[in-house]
């Protein structure tokens, strides 16, 4: 950092400190930010990341401690006068009106909606110009509640850069990128910060930390322990710094398919607005194999996590579980049938926040295990959830505890115990691990593997190239509700399965995989 710009500091938290009721999320947090600096911040799901970012952008106030934007204080709880101030940020968990379209959402609270001064061709416009220019597809005039989880990540970046931010926050910023389209991004920041740009990025993927930022600022248990300038570090020490200890990747070898238990054969669903359908498409299942799937975020991902979940039926072609053609579908009967689903979205359709664990524990299977002729044996219920909280390390201080009152990483970890302690025989993990740190993603992957191992089938969704060719043991892509050939593990390059993610290795006249 040159001297001019060590004199530039556009951000300023000291002794930042919040509590929630006996937890302490953040504790004596002070550090700068510079012009045309981008600094990581790191730490576990639970360090006091988002709370910290939440209260730069007002959201909360802390209960001790200044933040300065530019030289100025800045009013606590006042979202205002941080967006007034040039601040920008993009939440991990979305803050979209479902009702409103996408361009609507960009201009609500910049302009009045109603407002004689608000051309929407111009919006619209300078939407579709950020859209093309930061490489983030989306359609300005797509009803948000239509939108898949990736589009409307894209929706919250276009948001800030549509404001102007001069300080960006990036929470998981490229969580539903290929590798072609983070470095695009990367890319256009790199340009935006050569012109005085600063950016605060939260990633858990730790080679983006090493690509992009000039500085790391590591939180643990909402204490800042470690500062390090990036070219002085590596992803081994940070990651050590992470967690408080040395940090190990579990090694996990390919694993031979065993029979086939769940099948496929030309099926095809509807399209759901934007969002296309199956197209003729040929998927086997086997035991004792990671089947990963690998696409960008709304290429029919949604579609097929449907299906197997018992949502939707196949309008055309055949589902067959063991071997047998399924006749009749719905949830209940996929639960039936040992198929256990972690969702893509643990807040919106994992899990119920009003609900405490023990309920959340129990919402597939209350009825087959813990109801009896009506009753609930809430006990058992109780109980079942206290040994979750023990063998899954839920870092929480109770089974009675409301669930919107955990991190997201422990929240995983519930929903993992909830699927993997029914020893399912075909498990769908679509985006187990988005937003988690380095150590919860080991530990998924590890449980994962487990099941793998044990005789389950397991269908890996994930747009993360990196989670996918090192779980998976053959590999499909999925783009515009087609497959892709299975690939082996290894025999694929990131860059070549990019390109098929961008629907470049797909022949309009080639046949579906099987």
């Amino acid at each position: 950092m040159s001297t001019e710009n060590e004199a530039q500091v556009v951000l300023r938290l000291q002794g930042i400190t919040k509590r929630f009721g006996p937890v302490t999320a953040n504790e004596e947090v002070s550090f700068d930010l510079h012009r045309g600096e981008v600094i990581a911040l790191l730490g576990e799901n639970g360090a006091g990341k988002t709370t910290l970012m939440n209260i730069l952008f007002g959201q909360y106030t802390a209960d001790a401690g200044s933040v300065e934007l530019f030289g100025q204080p800045l009013p606590p709880g006042a979202p205002r006068a941080a967006l007034d101030a040039g601040v920008g940020m993009v939440h991990q968990h979305f803050t979209l009106a479902d009702n409103l379209t996408v361009w609507e959402n960009i201009v609500l609270g910049v302009d009045h909606l109603s407002g004689l001064s608000l051309k929407p061709r111009q919006v619209k416009s300078r939407i579709r110009a950020l859209s093309q220019q930061f490489h983030l597809k989306v359609d300005p005039e797509a009803k948000v509640g239509r939108l898949t989880v990736g589009e409307r990540q894209r929706v919250e970046i276009l948001k800030a850069l549509y404001r102007d931010a001069k300080i960006l926050i990036l929470d998981e910023p490229t969580a539903v990128l290929t590798p072609q389209e983070a470095e695009a991004l990367f890319a256009t920041l790199r340009e935006a910060i050569s012109t005085g740009l600063s950016v605060i990025f939260i990633s858990h993927k730790l080679h983006e930390v090493m690509a992009i930022s000039h500085r790391v600022v590591v939180l643990r248990h909402g204490r800042l322990v470690a500062e390090r300038a990036t070219d002085d570090s590596s992803r081994e020490e940070l990651a050590a710094l992470m967690v408080g200890a040395e940090v190990t990747a579990p090694s996990i070898e390919t694993a031979p398919p065993g029979a086939p238990l769940l099948a496929l054969r030309q099926v095809c669903t509807p399209d759901h607005g934007a969002a296309p359908g199956l197209k003729s498409l040929n998927l086997t299942l086997a035991a004792g194999q990671i089947t990963g799937l690998a696409g960008v975020s709304g290429n029919g991902q949604a579609a097929l996590s449907d299906l197997l979940s018992g949502l939707i039926s196949p309008t055309r072609g055949q589902m067959q579980l063991a071997g047998e053609p399924v006749k009749s579908w719905s949830p209940r009967n996929a639960i039936a049938k040992g198929i256990a689903r972690i969702p893509e979205d643990r807040h919106k359709t994992g899990t119920i926040a009003d609900f405490d664990l023990t309920e959340n524990a129990i919402l597939e299977t209350y009825t087959s295990r813990f109801s009896r002729r009506g009753w609930m044996n809430w006990a058992a219920a109780r109980a079942f959830t206290k040994d979750l909280i023990k063998t899954y390390d839920v870092r929480c201080p109770g089974p009675d505890i409301r669930i919107r009152l955990l991190s997201g990483g422990n929240m995983q970890k519930l929903i993992l115990g909830r699927v993997l302690e029914e020893a399912p025989q075909i498990i769908l993990a679509n985006q187990p691990v988005r937003g988690l740190d380095i150590g919860a993603v080991n530990y998924v992957h590890g449980e994962l593997a487990k099941a793998r191992d044990r005789g389950a089938a397991v269908l890996l969704i994930s747009e993360d190239l990196d989670e996918i060719m090192q779980l998976s043991d053959v590999i499909h892509v999925i783009s515009e509700g087609r497959l892709s050939p299975s690939f082996a593990r290894g025999s694929m390059r990131p860059e070549e399965l990019g390109a098929w993610m961008a629907g470049h290795g797909f022949d309009a006249e080639a046949p579906d995989a099987a």
